[in-house]
């Protein structure tokens, strides 16, 4: 009971960043009908801007953050926050430019051509990013610095739960509940639903279609950045392959909900994350890839609109 409790945790905790990358796929399948597979790469600029930011704010001891966690518990709490707050904006705000970028030279000049050339510039986009990263960081792994955040857990039904685990579980559902409520009940997210259901009626009601899928590749990437920031935190070692690894995970993760669909995404996430889990503890880790591509399998083949989705093997 307890290893299932502790991988229920794990579980939750890994597939909620799936959920937040999961995002970034399906509001652009949803608005442009493309899978962006640049968008795994984007997430993992978000942990490499995460580093050079702790090395930059010369941050990678408790004592950098305000005091080591027994001497000065408030002081750290402050620093972690603060930390927190400052890297996570500084991140998003980086990732959002690229990915604006990305859709003003890479997919806009194609949005009217075949479905193919946005593929194979995504594609590229994605090779270009990942190598860009590889010549400027150097192929081996990188590694975060220890401390970043205070030593704490807390026992929750017997079981171990650290401050990060709490920190992951916390930020990635408060984005998640504020991306719903953003696309729901404001008058930008309401362009972007009119916007994915007819770009051309959209454009009647007086909506700027241009604009709003600005808007999705400054959202999903923003959000991309942030999940890349908890999981360079989480296992500290990154590497400028990362983004293809956790990209099709998250691509699954969006197809398990059904791409297109916000919640889908969300659900689909986390339900990964929960697979992967009990596959690790209770099978094998090096059954966790092979679990991620036998769920994507089986959902194309056995329900291809996903669990909450619309029909998708048509489309893809």
């Amino acid at each position: 009971m307890q290893l299932f409790a502790q991988q229920l945790v794990n579980g939750l905790t890994l597939g909620s960043v799936y959920a937040l990358v999961a995002l970034g796929y399906t509001m652009v399948y949803g608005v442009l009908r493309l899978i962006n597979f640049a968008h795994g790469e984007l997430f993992m600029l978000g942990a490499y801007l995460t580093l050079s930011a702790t090395t930059v704010l010369g941050l990678g001891s408790a004592s950098a953050l305000g005091g080591a966690p027994a001497a000065g518990g408030g002081n750290v709490w402050q620093g972690a926050v603060l930390f927190l707050v400052i890297v996570a904006i500084g991140v998003a705000v980086a990732v959002a430019a690229v990915g604006l970028a990305l859709e003003r030279i890479a997919y806009r000049p194609l949005r009217h051509s075949t479905r193919l050339a946005p593929v194979v510039s995504a594609l590229g986009a994605s090779v270009f990013l990942q190598n860009a990263v590889m010549l400027i960081y150097g192929p081996r792994y990188q590694v975060l610095p220890e401390g970043l955040l205070p030593a704490w857990s807390a026992p929750v039904f017997g079981i171990e739960i650290t401050l990060l685990q709490f920190v992951i579980l916390g930020i990635s559902v408060a984005l998640m509940v504020g991306l719903y409520l953003f696309v729901q009940r404001t008058a930008l997210g309401m362009a972007i639903r009119a916007t994915a259901l007819d770009h051309e009626a959209a454009r009647l009601m007086g909506i700027k279609v241009d604009r709003v899928i600005q808007w999705v590749f400054v959202l999903g990437p923003a959000l991309g950045a942030v999940a890349g920031l908890l999981i360079g935190l989480y296992y500290r070692q990154i590497n400028f392959t990362m983004g293809w690894t956790y990209g099709l995970r998250a691509f699954t993760a969006a197809i398990l909900g059904g791409i297109g669909n916000i919640p889908g995404a969300m659900v689909g996430g986390l339900l990964l994350g929960l697979l992967e889990a009990m596959g690790s503890g209770y099978i094998s880790v090096a059954w966790k890839d092979a679990i991620t591509f036998f769920v994507l399998i089986l959902i194309l083949i056995v329900r291809p609109t996903g669990l909450l989705g619309e029909r998708v093997a048509e489309k893809l």
